[in-house]
């Protein structure tokens, strides 16, 4: 398919391009949303670096610069009496008739303007929130449970309610489809849409989702107290990551008919760090202890809590022990977790979150504030309505375990009493090999995803534009083809592709060829 027929043309509206900055400044005074003050339009030309001195710095990076005229328009937005969300919509030039609502990440305070520039440089009007709080903490959630539900979906909710009434306000014309665009808490909060308010959406991409949410942070709270633990002869040093990593890849690589350092599907291996353990014939410097090999197995480990849903461990890769000691080593406990716990979750600053307790995850699970835990398996209202979502999940993530999103699917598989035949016609998923979280890694991992993570629009390799094509076309994507760029870097030219199956295929290589050629690679069951 071509390009042209998904990114499609500007629409004729309204707004004439050259009376476009004129119907931008005069926009506040033609708009009247309840319970929404607008802070201000402006008309921003292509090219501009928009810097936000305002922002909490935790929400770095605070520039963007702005790949196309749009009329940028900030707004609050009331979520209750004691709630707000900070909301902004880019209504671009080139409009094609479409909306794009995009998500947070992490704690979830910040508006994600790579994504909403993304959104409008494709001619989407692009909506971004704040979550409901600003920066990234979480200490408004303190006896403050509209906050919370702000986090959970409200604020998404609301910003997308009222972006699409500035979007058809603002042109003249009523949007023709709506879509989202997610990773991570995004990639959650795409979820929640889909299991709890579908008839927001049209298609939506969700990416690396933290679903089941109260397990999830609970299990990034492991690290610190298993590195803590461990201590310093207790934890692999860097000298030891390398073989480490060279074990993982001797036992799990070829799995998939190819030793190319991509581990293709993790959720086969079974990986024996005790092989590394060092003995009289070992040199020292190439072996672990049993205290470290014990490390090893604990960072990879499952969080098994009588009485609700598992939480898969990390899939085995290169460069996951690194990450992990990086991201997790402190000092104190993984700030996610912390600030979830203590603010949401039991409502005390003071509460010692390094150490969780079966029952104190379990008292969170339970609690589920603001249905967070966004663990539903029935999508019947979705499938329905006619709406389409897209899953991706990269298999070498470093914070939420990419067997997650396969229990996930098996769960709606189950719940709706469904084959994968049936769920390919709302439904479909893909595992990203080689790809960290959201993005980077060493597989074919550019997906276009995002802004930074784009290799073309093709509908065949972007997921977005594959939505868009699925949606209004009824074509699916049967693969995703990814591309991995010479030492990561686009500047420096294409290394290789690879065609990512949908769930539950798995891609192997046929062993003709080069392991660099899509076409020598199959999806089976």
């Amino acid at each position: 398919m071509r390009l042209q027929s998904v990114v499609a043309a500007a629409i004729t509206t309204g707004v004439a391009a050259s009376n476009f900055p004129h119907a931008c400044s005069s926009l506040a005074s033609r708009l009247s949303i309840p319970n929404t003050t607008i802070s201000s339009t402006s008309f921003v030309a292509a090219g501009t670096n928009l810097t936000f001195p305002t922002l909490d710095p935790s929400c770095a990076p605070l520039f963007q610069v702005v790949s196309s005229d749009v009329c940028r328009v900030v707004l609050d937005i009331a979520t209750s009496n004691r709630s707000r969300t900070v909301t902004e919509v880019w209504l671009p030039s080139n409009w094609t008739g479409r909306f794009l609502a995009t998500g947070n990440g992490g704690i979830g305070g910040c508006i994600q303007y790579y994504d909403v520039d993304y959104g409008a440089s494709l001619g989407f009007a692009t909506t971004g929130s704040d979550g409901g709080h600003s920066g990234q903490n979480g200490t408004l959630w303190l006896n403050n449970i509209d906050v919370v539900i702000d986090y959970s979906f409200r604020s998404l909710l609301a910003s997308a309610q009222v972006g699409k009434q500035v979007t058809d306000d603002f042109y003249g014309a009523a949007h023709k489809k709506s879509y989202y665009l997610g990773c991570s808490t995004g990639g959650r909060q795409g979820w929640k849409m889909a299991q709890d308010h579908p008839d927001v959406f049209d298609g939506i991409v969700a990416g690396a989702p933290v679903l089941s949410f109260g397990i999830q942070t609970a299990f990034v709270g492991m690290f610190y107290p298993i590195i803590a633990t461990a201590g310093p002869d207790g934890f692999p040093p860097p000298s030891l990551w390398p073989v480490i990593d060279a074990e993982i890849l001797k036992q799990c690589d070829g799995i998939d008919g190819a030793i190319d350092g991509i581990i293709e599907e993790p959720t086969r291996c079974h990986f024996r760090p005790e092989a590394l353990l060092c003995s009289p014939a070992k040199n020292s410097s190439s072996c672990l202890t049993p205290k470290q090999v014990d490390t090893v197995r604990a960072i990879f480990g499952p969080l098994i809590v009588d009485g609700i849903p598992p939480m898969s461990g990390l899939a085995y890769g290169p460069g996951l022990v690194a990450a992990i000691f990086a991201t997790f080593s402190g000092p104190g406990q993984f700030l996610f977790t912390d600030n979830w716990y203590r603010f949401a979750i039991f409502n005390d600053p003071s509460f010692n979150a390094t150490f969780l307790t079966p029952e104190e995850i379990t008292f969170g699970w339970n609690l589920n504030p603001g249905g967070v835990n966004t663990w539903s398996g029935d999508l019947s209202h979705l499938k329905n309505r006619g709406s389409k979502i897209l899953h991706y999940h990269g298999q070498q993530d470093t914070i939420v375990p990419s067997a997650n999103s396969n229990r996930y699917y098996e769960l709606v598989a189950k719940t709706m009493n469904l084959p994968h035949t049936s769920i390919d016609d709302f439904y479909r998923f893909f595992r990203i090999s080689g790809m960290g979280h959201c993005a980077t890694g060493q597989g074919a991992v550019s997906i276009g995803n995002m802004e930074t993570n784009l290799a073309g629009l093709d509908p065949s390799e972007n997921v977005l534009t594959a939505m868009v094509r699925w949606v209004e076309e009824g074509i699916a994507p049967d693969t995703i083809t990814g591309t991995a760029f010479i030492d990561q870097n686009p500047a420096s030219g294409v290394d290789f592709r690879r065609a990512h199956c949908r769930y539950p295929y798995r891609n192997v290589f046929t062993g003709k060829g080069s392991v660099k050629d899509p076409g020598n690679w199959k999806c089976i069951l």
